[in-house]
């Protein structure tokens, strides 16, 4: 097991195609390499009932929401998807954000007004959701960072976390002014991502989380280039066990220890999505006590 474990991955999506065929492989060697809690976010509504089964079945916790990049799927029906299942699951311990949630400001046709407006729609009605159940967000963050600070000005949340940060120092700052943590993977073991390595050895001990985002942003070790795929090569699946390799950027540019690392970026994570503590675990993983649930009546 990874000296140092146990480890958080604040952000993967296990319940995507890519781990269909091997999804308790990947989650045994999480487990091994001593991640030992896991977000699972939602990214569409008929996505709810399979994360939350999921988180169920393996111990892990989720949270619920409607993903910008796939409001083309989504109608305004889903909306009252997700406040019926908000309301469903709210005594559910393994249910601890809404989310992902939030603005993409990237590509190319969140350049367009009627997409940009949709993303608004969605995104502050997400919010105006969480604030109503109590529950933090996890945001999905691409060259939208102030546009999002201005809805959360708007509704205030419980905090939460800004996942995949990379925006300025200062929109940082006023993020975690906000009571919300910011997430870093494996886009920081760049050596030439200069701003996000920068952000992650400055910010305040208490605002990094670590996630992996599994399965993308995969890390320098498993990142190939375009010229190399377009020949033939396989992009590397990233998965929840490379949490403790990514943690070591981390470590270097900090100055933190590996066991230093684990417990502030696990105890960050805490703080931004209280509910993960209750989280019952899997046996055997240290500090993670439990096991297992199965789905209560109505849960």
């Amino acid at each position: 097991m990874q000296e140092g474990g146990p480890w958080t991955d604040s952000h993967c999506h296990l319940d995507a195609p890519e781990f269909e065929a091997d999804r308790d492989v990947v989650l045994a060697r999480a487990r091994a390499a001593g991640v030992g809690r896991l977000v699972v976010p939602a990214v569409r509504a008929r996505d709810f009932d399979t994360v939350r089964r999921l988180a169920h079945a393996h111990g892990l916790a989720y949270a619920l929401g409607l993903h910008p990049l796939y409001l083309a799927e989504a109608d305004s029906g889903d909306l009252d998807r997700l406040a019926e299942a908000l309301r469903r699951h709210r005594e559910d311990p393994r249910l601890v954000a809404v989310g992902e949630i939030g603005l993409d400001h990237f590509v190319a046709a969140a350049a367009h007004t009627e997409a940009r407006a949709l993303q608004e729609r969605f995104y502050l009605a997400q919010l105006r959701l969480a604030r109503d159940a109590g529950l933090p967000v996890i945001l999905h963050v691409r060259r939208s960072a102030d546009a999002l600070l201005a809805g959360l000005a708007r509704f205030e949340v419980a905090g939460g976390i800004a996942h995949a940060f990379n925006g300025s120092a200062q929109q940082a700052r006023r993020f975690a002014e906000r009571g919300f943590r910011l997430g870093f993977g494996g886009a920081m073991t760049f050596e030439g991502a200069q701003q996000i390595r920068a952000l992650a050895a400055s910010l305040p001990a208490e605002v990094p989380v670590l996630e992996t985002d599994a399965p993308d942003i995969p890390p320098w070790w498993l990142y190939v280039k375009a010229g190399e795929r377009a020949a033939g090569a396989a992009q590397g699946r990233n998965e929840p066990a490379e949490l403790p390799r990514i943690a070591q950027t981390l470590a270097q540019l900090r100055g933190w220890s590996i066991e230093e690392t684990a417990a502030r970026t696990t105890a960050n994570v805490l703080a931004a999505l209280p509910r993960v503590s209750a989280v019952p675990g899997v046996p055997g993983m240290p500090g993670v006590p439990g096991a297992p649930a199965t789905p209560a009546a109505g849960a």
